[in-house]
């Protein structure tokens, strides 16, 4: 599922909830949801974790990853 149209449906979910509650089903539909947008968050965040590049100022080491 695209994830704006996970966030929509997780967000009128939410707002159900609140109003008038939520079916059994509903509710494991947001569960669902819910892991799969933290799985894919926690893939995209550790992508940009993987792209920085620490350089120290001293050597001329451009290689990617941590340098000490």
């Amino acid at each position: 599922m695209e994830m704006d149209k996970l966030i929509s449906r997780i967000n009128e979910l939410s707002r159900k909830n609140k109003s008038e509650g939520l079916t059994e089903s509903e509710l494991e539909e947001r569960e669902v949801l819910r892991r799969q947008y933290l799985a894919i968050f926690k893939q995209n965040f550790r992508q940009e974790l993987d792209r920085i590049e620490i350089v120290d100022e001293n050597t001329n080491d451009n290689e990617p990853g941590i340098k000490h």
